[in-house]
């Protein structure tokens, strides 16, 4: 099993709910052809670099998981067939990319921890 990251962009014109709810699908997905998180972060609305099907903004979020290799065109398969998703991009990491995925994580936890103190 590799270790992959997708970023995906949900058209801006969706509710919270149902944003949510294409997350929970992918998400879902992941899991269920033996894939196993590791992180995911939801960065909100977004303006784009340039217009997508005429739209200025997005949802971004971010999935990090182990997959198998074959698993990645079926999932970006379903990407392509949902037309709440504009872009997604899936990238293997390498362990030089791995090791400063945990260092960010590990970085945003202590700063989360200082906002509470």
């Amino acid at each position: 099993m590799n270790q992959y990251e997708t970023v995906f962009i949900c058209t801006p014109v969706l509710s919270e709910p149902q944003v949510k709810e294409a997350v929970t699908k992918f998400r879902d997905l992941i899991t269920a052809n033996g894939g196993e998180m590791i992180h995911e972060e939801d960065w909100g609305m977004k303006k784009l670099a340039y217009p997508i099907q005429k739209k200025s903004t997005g949802f971004y979020h971010l999935f990090e998981f182990k997959a198998d290799p074959a698993f990645i065109t079926k999932m970006e398969t379903d990407f392509r067939r949902d037309e709440r998703v504009i872009r997604f991009m899936t990238v293997k990491l390498d362990k030089y990319a791995v090791a400063y995925s945990e260092k960010r994580r590990k970085l945003q936890k202590a700063k989360s921890e200082k906002k509470e103190d």
